[in-house]
């Protein structure tokens, strides 16, 4: 048979493989389709026990705020079929900051809104630059003349940050607001690695790049320690400059508060709602019946209670104008959000894929209705191959479109190994940034089997063969060629940003070093540009386009027709169940315990490097918000 024949039989399947290939086809499309009509019918009874879908908007109502969970950047992926079942949990695991913002910023010009309700009984944690980005969107609010109301049980520390820009801020008797600082520890392990007989073969470029510190020492190092301290001390100063300037208390009232609570708490028998009361903290004490009888005065009457429109209620009415503002005929700024630690490969949302997001950046640049483009990038870095396969699409990007880097909470390492590349940085002043420095880590247990009885040996054809094994010893010149590898990296990265910031490699090797600096701290070294929110950043992205109106455009990763569709019942789902019919929500585990179990796991991720490009890492584990 010529090889002709041959080819043409391989490319064309024969026709029973082709009958039972469309028969398999037409049984995946009924199999879709039955699962469908399933999905419909539970939709529909949902909304027969629930309501009738989608109310419109009363003429007036307050606007309760009810953040949830974490607050992100992005939400992680779930595939629309599990959100939709997830439509009664009591909260969200995650709320979007922007969310919120559009939510506040919205109801502001919006007459049927006559107040705002912050319910943060909810809210688990959010990073101080989250939490200032909410906290403008609720001045800026403010200033419509609005009132605000903030009511909780309890107050922890990030809740009482929002609350504090309330005009009256409600306390149960029961409860309290329990301020204690920041702090940032870690789990060390070297000698649990030396009892267990591990070598860990660790290489590093930069005295301060402390992410490997945890298998190499049993505490934190002078150098990392000095940087922490320092860089906690100035968030820790922002945070209690605005709730002190909020609430119009004292300077320094918030540090008393917390290092004298245990004598000041003895007279009033530990009652720490009266505590709060006393230090100015709160304005009220507050049954839930009195809280509702508040409410109801501001806001009038519903079945439910006082007359509140949830802000994910809300947002659902206001998407199909948003939606259709972006897909208009008016100029567009684009918005990717960046958020996650960095991967090689495609990663879904809540991780930043090497590939994906470059991806997403070739979407852009093939976009015609964008003038500019903003990324907004929320990561500790990962993958130093990754991030450089995102900075060579930024880079192209930057050929046909301005690109603006927004940072969020953290843009350190491989986070700002990509903003680099931009044509302007934007940074909260609380942003951690830098981190300027690279490492590798490996693993070896040979140690370990030995004291099992379990030996390797073998032979192989070079001095390197047989390398890379976790049963067998690193050998010097393997970890020679690491560390020189790694030294290389290092070069590329100052280099990389000594061009990208128009400094000399000596100035950045100055200020690298894996040293950690706030975004306040990063504007008076040239790593940014300006300090301001994601909106700042997206102002000035259009100012460069010399654009005087635009729309905001999410480029986001192109649904399938499932996708979509499962997607819009989920959020048909929104208005089903009232939140007041929902419990609390609670930590499954205790917190401190939580505490514990997260910094054992971010100190393991540390043992992947086998799973990235070369095993090298641009990134910051111990630059966490607190």
């Amino acid at each position: 048979m010529s090889k002709e024949n041959l080819a043409m039989r391989k490319a064309k399947p024969g026709i029973l493989r082709r009958v039972f290939g469309v028969i398999g086809k037409f049984f995946t499309a009924v199999r879709w389709l039955v699962n469908t009509i399933f999905l419909l019918i539970t939709v529909v009874i949902l909304v027969s026990l629930f309501g009738q879908g989608a109310k419109p908007l009363p003429e007036q109502a307050a606007l309760t705020l009810t953040p949830s969970g974490v607050l992100v950047e992005q939400r992680s992926y779930t595939d629309p079929l599990t959100q939709l079942m997830q439509q009664s949990a009591p909260y969200d695991g995650e709320t979007p900051v922007r969310d919120l913002v559009q939510a506040i910023d919205h109801a502001a010009e919006d007459e049927r809104i006559t107040a705002l309700v912050l319910d943060l009984g909810y809210l688990i944690s959010g990073s101080i630059s989250k939490l200032e980005e909410v906290g403008a969107a609720l001045a800026r609010f403010k200033q419509s003349g609005k009132p605000v109301v903030a009511i909780s049980d309890n107050y922890t520390q990030q809740q009482y940050y929002l609350a504090s820009f309330a005009d009256e801020i409600h306390l149960n008797p029961m409860g309290g607001v329990l301020l204690t600082g920041y702090a940032s520890y870690g789990t060390y392990l070297k000698s649990a690695a030396d009892k267990l007989h591990i070598n860990f073969h660790v290489f590093r470029a930069g005295d301060f790049k402390s992410a490997v510190e945890p298998f190499t020492r049993d505490d934190m190092s002078d150098e990392a320690r000095d940087n922490t301290r320092e860089w906690l001390a100035e968030l820790w100063q922002s945070y209690t400059h605005q709730v002190e300037l909020a609430r119009g208390l004292d300077q320094g009232l918030i540090d008393r508060y917390i290092d004298t609570l245990h004598q000041r708490l003895a007279p009033l028998r530990g009652d720490m709602a009266a505590l709060a009361l006393d230090s100015g903290l709160v304005d009220r004490i507050s049954t839930r019946p009195q809280m509702m009888r508040r409410l109801v005065e501001l806001a009038g009457r519903d079945e439910d209670g006082y007359l509140g429109i949830p802000h994910k209620t809300y947002l659902s009415h206001l998407r199909p104008a948003l939606d259709k503002g972006a897909i208009g005929g008016a100029d567009h700024i684009g918005l990717i959000i960046a958020s996650g630690t960095i991967l090689d490969g495609d990663q879904p949302d809540g991780s930043i894929g090497g590939d994906s997001l470059a991806a997403l950046l070739e979407q852009a640049r093939k976009d015609d209705s964008l003038k500019a483009l903003v990324v907004r990038i929320d990561s500790p870095g990962g993958s130093a191959f990754a991030s450089e396969v995102i900075r060579e699409q930024l880079l192209e990007t930057r050929k046909t479109l301005p690109v603006i880097v927004s940072m969020g909470s953290l843009a350190a390492s491989g986070g700002y190994w990509i903003a680099a590349g931009a044509d302007e940085i934007w940074a909260m002043p609380t942003t951690l940034t830098g981190s300027i420095g690279v490492f590798g880590i490996f693993p070896t247990f040979e140690r370990s089997l030995e004291s099992m009885g379990i030996y390797s040996d073998g032979v192989g054809t070079t001095r390197l063969a047989g390398q890379g094994r976790i049963d067998r010893p690193l050998e010097a010149e393997s970890e020679a060629l690491i560390q020189l590898n790694v030294d290389h990296i290092y070069r590329r990265f100052v280099n990389l940003v000594a061009e990208g910031r128009n400094l000399t490699p000596e100035q950045v090797l100055a200020l690298a070093g894996g040293r950690i600096w706030t975004g306040r701290q990063a504007l008076g070294l040239g790593l940014v540009d300006g300090l301001g929110t994601l909106d700042d950043a997206i102002a000035s992205a259009a100012a460069r386009a010399g654009l005087e109106t635009w729309q905001v455009k999410p480029i986001q990763r192109p649904l399938s027709f499932q996708e979509q569709f499962l997607k819009q019942l989920a959020g048909s789902a929104v208005e089903m169940v009232p939140a007041s019919l929902l419990p609390r929500g609670t930590a499954a585990l205790p917190a401190p315990l939580s505490q514990l179990v997260a910094n054992l796991s971010q100190t393991l991720d540390l043992l992947q490097p086998l799973h990235s490009h070369q095993g090298l890492y641009l990134q910051c584990f111990g630059c966490g918000q607190p």
